[in-house]
């Protein structure tokens, strides 16, 4: 049974964005959607992210219609098992480096590896206010702070949008680690033609269609 499925979803605003999506990623499985800006990719994320219900279609996790969750079980979905990652760090003004990953380790009951501190280039920086961190080492820990969660479900908008190549590549190869040895569920957005073909699998999102390429 896949972790994340999605059957037959719509969604418009104005206009219409999409229509008949259907995916299903399995544990263990990565999978980068791309396409040109407006036609829908971050739409699409939220919505399989539990934050948008589709005009039309379903979304399972676990096998459960997420939609049709009640709203204290929908909040533990998101709170226990879903990580969002983002171009935007969203990470917690006047707190420290480690107090932005200590939240999410108490809010999770889960433990700071420091291995993955190490490995993402931040374990000599957690003293430090976040805010006056560089907007590289902000991605990262904001990288840190989702994967200290243990999501089983792995959302990436354009997150390597503040790297430079390098530090994109690393903090990219650690999150399809993740996925690989957790045994999650990775859904990439990205515009970077590189980084999506490091995904298993590989969408366009054009037209209100997505096509595997």
């Amino acid at each position: 049974m896949p972790l994340l499925e999605a059957d037959n979803i719509a969604h418009w605003f104005d206009y219409p964005l999409f229509r008949g999506v259907d995916l299903a990623i399995e544990a263990g499985e990565s999978l980068a959607v791309q396409g040109v800006s407006g036609s829908g990719k971050s739409t699409l994320l939220h919505i399989l992210s539990s934050f948008l219900k589709p005009q039309k279609g379903t979304v399972k996790a676990f096998g459960k219609h997420i939609y049709a969750l009640k709203s204290g079980e929908l909040a533990a979905l998101r709170r226990e098992s879903v990580g969002l990652i983002f171009q935007q760090h969203y990470l917690f003004k006047g707190f420290s480096a480690r107090e932005n990953i200590q939240v999410a380790a108490l809010l999770c009951g889960t433990r700071i590896d420091p291995a993955l501190l190490s490995d993402l280039g931040i374990a000599h920086i957690l003293d430090q206010d976040s805010s006056s961190l560089s907007g590289g080492q902000q991605q990262r820990l904001s990288i840190a702070r989702v994967l200290t969660k243990k999501p089983k479900l792995l959302f990436a908008d354009e997150p390597t949008g503040n790297l430079d190549r390098k530090t994109a590549n690393e903090a990219m190869e650690i999150l399809f680690d993740y996925t690989r040895k957790n045994r999650c569920a990775f859904f990439l957005v990205t515009h970077d033609e590189a980084l999506a073909k490091k995904a298993d699998r590989r969408y366009r999102l054009e037209n209100g269609a997505l096509t595997l390429q």
